[in-house]
């Protein structure tokens, strides 16, 4: 029996033009997330991970913005064939975005409260009156008093206003949260604060969440799979457990390695050297090879195909590509 998803990405591709040419921002991009599931999407800045999240959204810059091949099923809908009114449906009501900075997420004419209800009332044929007090509900249930619905963005501090962010999200229970880097413009103590509270509205409303981020140790405590991005590819997938304690791709094992170990002496941390491809640059083999310390002769040619490890977890890699061939002719 095929396991049930909600969002399933099968061979997406996206570019952007630009006066410098076309940039190739998603290649070939396949990646699914179950009911309930945390999906981290990890990777460098100009992986590709915001515009696939955009891309989900239909929220592309347009004509610039481009989808050149693939489908988004989401909930049995292919997102990029529906009418804008499907879709306008859905977005909000299914799925919600919590953006990276708060500042200007919130409209700074509006008291909050306004903005929760303009969302609410967006989906739902209710009053004001009832709806401003599933408002003050939503407020609540982020850790803010219901007497602040009336105050604007401006007399919140930066957490404040990620949790308003989070409850406009949460305002019509989607069964699906794209959370981009949602901690990036908070400090470090604020951060810890609101990925906490995120899990815990996670848990209790049974949300899919798409979590966007570049830290790894957020990836271990929230995400029940990870998908690690590069050059507009995932080129590694696999449950928390798996990815953690065996990475495959150079790429994989580079990011890994240059996170500080509480138990190591090391006082250098490894690094991964080079710098990722241009946007603009359409690479003939393996994005990765430039700067990957395995690269072969066939790496700077041909792009590796997906190589199942374990079960549902995969790589792009000619290592394992050639491991997987050398155990089918022994068997």
């Amino acid at each position: 029996m095929e396991k049930e998803k909600l969002l399933d990405i099968k061979d997406l591709s996206v570019t952007y033009k630009t006066e410098d040419g076309i940039v190739y921002a998603v290649n070939n991009l396949n990646l699914e997330i179950g009911p309930k599931e945390t999906l981290g999407f990890v990777g460098e800045t100009g992986a590709g991970k915001t515009t696939t999240a955009l891309t989900i959204m239909g929220l592309l810059p347009s004509p610039l913005g481009k989808v050149t091949s693939g489908e988004i099923i989401f909930d049995g809908r292919n997102m990029l064939t529906i009418s804008d009114k499907e879709r306008r449906g859905i977005l909000g009501e299914e799925i919600s975005m919590i953006f990276q900075d708060p500042m200007t997420s919130l409209n700074p004419s509006m008291k909050v409260g306004d903005q929760i209800v303009e969302m609410i009332r967006l989906h739902k044929n209710i009053n004001k009156k009832d709806a401003f007090e599933e408002a003050c509900g939503l407020l609540e249930m982020v850790g803010i008093r219901r007497e602040r619905a009336n105050d604007y963005p401006h007399q919140f501090s930066g957490g404040m206003k990620q949790r308003v962010v989070i409850a406009i999200a949460l305002a019509c229970r989607p069964k699906m949260i794209i959370a981009d880097e949602p901690t990036t413009a908070l400090d470090v103590t604020i951060q810890a604060q609101v990925m906490s509270l995120i899990k815990e509205l996670k848990e209790k409303l049974g949300t899919s969440m798409i979590l966007i981020t570049h830290d790894l140790g957020i990836v271990a405590e929230i995400c029940d799979k990870v998908a690690i991005m590069y050059a507009g590819q995932v080129v590694e997938y696999a449950g928390v457990e798996k990815i953690y304690n065996n990475p495959c791709h150079p790429y994989t094992k580079g990011l890994f390695n240059s996170i500080p170990k509480l138990d190591s002496e090391d006082e250098w941390l490894e690094e991964i050297h080079g710098l990722p491809p241009e946007p603009t640059e359409k690479i003939e083999g393996c994005s990765f090879s430039p700067r990957c310390p395995n690269c072969m002769e066939i790496c700077k040619h041909k792009k590796p195909d997906i190589t199942f490890v374990d079960g549902e977890h995969y790589t792009r890699c000619f290592l394992y590509e050639k491991q997987h061939e050398e155990v089918a002719d022994g068997e």
